[in-house]
């Protein structure tokens, strides 16, 4: 969706003005992964009008593919407007304006599943399947088992808001578990499937994916791995590929499971951080780095999107985000990272705050 963001802090109803940028949970994840240097497409569809224009100009402009974007002559691009965040509470109002959206139109139909079926690494969420039956219907053909299936990555983004019907949770569930890796937070997980007692509950209830990564808000994120998980969930295409799908339900014993904490961030806004946190953990899966950096590196993603204003923030350059990746556990709990931080590549003991 195209974003309009206030030009001022204020109620949606006393902002006289805004500033227009991109956002939508799959474009995000998208973006940042190809301003780090991955190939990405991004495949959706927008209206045949000037929102769609600059949506699609904007994402190819951090060097995403969007080739296999299609144009809709008979529906608009959406659009939403939100109000700046308190930084104490997190208050915010936000108008969407996406019903009968050309996104929200998608189908096996008018999409080309071997085209978004072509990646190493599929990134689905669960707020495309809650726009509409033909959304669906879309997700749940991509991420239903098969020889021709990528790895698939799947962020819950429970929505309660989007969804038609009682049916959310449950479909939600049914998607989670047919993916390879899942993102889901722990105030989600409860809101959605009534799970409490934390993220060892969580993984009671989703024992299937290979790797189930919990974010527990400021506290930090728990990630499970199957003995699978941690042979390594890709390879190049065209080499000796190993994709783990994921095992037969009710099937799972956990292997193993590793915590790390979030790091201390003084926040601009907290739109697009889950997107950034999912996109900094796939691209350290893609190097295949220790899952304990794969945890890192997404706290390190979010930090760059909370420390900036709107959905979308460049990530930290590879060389300077292995570097607090690989510092010790106490340096990594001292370091606390502000705006700009992504931009001053300094090393570890440079950014450390008492």
């Amino acid at each position: 969706m195209v974003t309009f963001l206030p030009s001022r802090p204020g109620r949606l109803a006393d902002v006289p003005s805004f500033d227009r940028a991109i956002g939508g949970a799959e474009s995000n994840v998208a973006c940042g992964l190809a301003a780090a240097g991955f190939a990405v497409r991004w495949v959706s569809r927008v209206g045949a009008d000037g929102f769609g224009d600059h949506l699609v100009e904007t994402v190819a402009g951090y060097g995403v593919d969007t080739s296999a974007v299609g144009r809709d002559p008979s529906r608009p691009t959406g659009v939403y407007f939100r109000t700046a965040g308190d930084r104490a509470t997190d208050a915010h109002e936000v108008a969407y304006y996406r019903a009968g959206s050309a996104a929200s139109a998608m189908s096996v139909e008018n999409v080309d599943l071997a085209v978004v079926r072509a990646g190493r690494v599929l990134h689905l969420s669960g707020i495309t399947a809650a726009l509409s039956s033909g959304c669906l219907e879309l997700v749940r053909q991509l991420t239903a088992p098969g020889p021709e299936r990528p790895l698939v990555s799947f962020d819950v983004n429970h929505r309660a808001g989007l969804w038609r019907d009682a049916d959310g949770p449950r479909v939600l569930l049914e998607l989670a578990r047919h993916a390879d890796i899942v993102f889901v937070g722990e105030d989600e997980a409860e809101e959605a499937w009534g799970v409490v007692g934390g993220p060892s509950e969580i993984r009671a209830v989703l024992p299937e994916p290979s790797v189930l990564v919990v974010k527990q808000g400021g506290k930090g994120a728990t990630a499970f791995v199957s003995a699978a998980g941690e042979r390594g969930l890709v390879a190049p295409r065209g080499g000796a590929a190993y994709r783990c799908g994921p095992a037969p339900l009710g099937g799972f014993q956990p292997a193993s499971s590793i915590f790390v904490p979030a790091l201390a961030v003084d926040i601009v806004a907290t739109t697009g951080a889950g997107d950034a946190f999912a996109a900094g953990f796939l691209s350290a899966t893609l190097r295949e780095l220790p899952l304990r950096d794969r945890l890192r590196h997404g706290h390190l993603w979010a930090a760059a999107a909370l420390t900036a204003p709107g959905d979308l923030a460049a990530p930290p350059a590879r060389a300077h985000a292995d570097r607090l990746a690989a510092v010790g556990d106490d340096t990594w709990g001292t370091l606390r990272l502000g705006p700009g931080w992504t931009q001053a590549d300094q090393a570890p003991e440079e950014v450390r705050t008492p």
